[in-house]
Formats: C-alpha cells, structure tokens, sequence
C-alpha cells in the first residue's frame, strides 16, 4: 500500500469523523463536506463511491434538518431531528466499515442506509 493511497484512505475517514463530531458541532460537518468536494475529483474509483456517498449524506441530512426544524413548531420536529441523528451515525459506521475494508460504497445514491 502506498502513501497516496493511505494518505486519501484516511482523507475520507476523516470526513466521515468530522460528520460524526457535527451532531455537536454543526461545523464540522461542514468542513467535511468541503474536504469530500475537494478530494472527490483525484480520488481511485472505489473512494469515489465514499466522497459521492459522504456529499449525499451531507446534503440529505441537511434535508432533513430543515424539515426538521421547521416541523419542530409541532412538536413532530424534534422525533425528525432524532432520527437524523440516528441515520446519521448508522450511514457514518457503515461507510467507515466498507472504508476499512477497502471496497467501494455499496449503494452511494441512495437515502436511507
């Protein structure tokens, strides 16, 4: 294994820490999602699949925080926010799961998990 390899194995690890640390610290996140655009483009084909995976679970959650937000004047908003939180860090294990084992993201497109 060589050094660019690794160097951009731990780049979308990274990304995939910094959106954890984001339910805290909404920042974070949004560095990820920079640091995902940033590399998506030199990255081998099967890290593509986490950077395109990391940008959609960016933007998807930011979805559903809004939905989120909004929705909170009812009450409903806040079981939307939790569920976010929840997808949020199942989407993150998995994707840190198939990164450790070197495989592309089974199913970057899609919403849920």
């Amino acid at each position: 294994m060589n050094d660019t390899a690794t160097q951009a194995d731990g780049t979308a690890k990274i990304v995939y820490i910094l959106y954890l640390v984001g339910v805290v610290f909404g920042i974070t996140g949004i560095i990820g999602v920079v640091m995902a655009y940033i590399n998506r483009s030199d990255a081998e084909d099967w890290l593509k699949s986490h950077y395109q995976f990391q940008i959609r679970t960016f933007w998807i959650g930011a979805l559903y925080l809004v939905i989120g937000g909004l929705l909170s004047i009812v009450l409903i908003g806040y079981l939307v926010i939790l569920f976010w939180v929840v997808w949020l860090i199942v989407r993150c294990i998995k994707g840190m799961k198939s990164l450790d084992q070197r495989q592309p993201h089974p199913n970057p497109t899609g919403w849920m998990f």
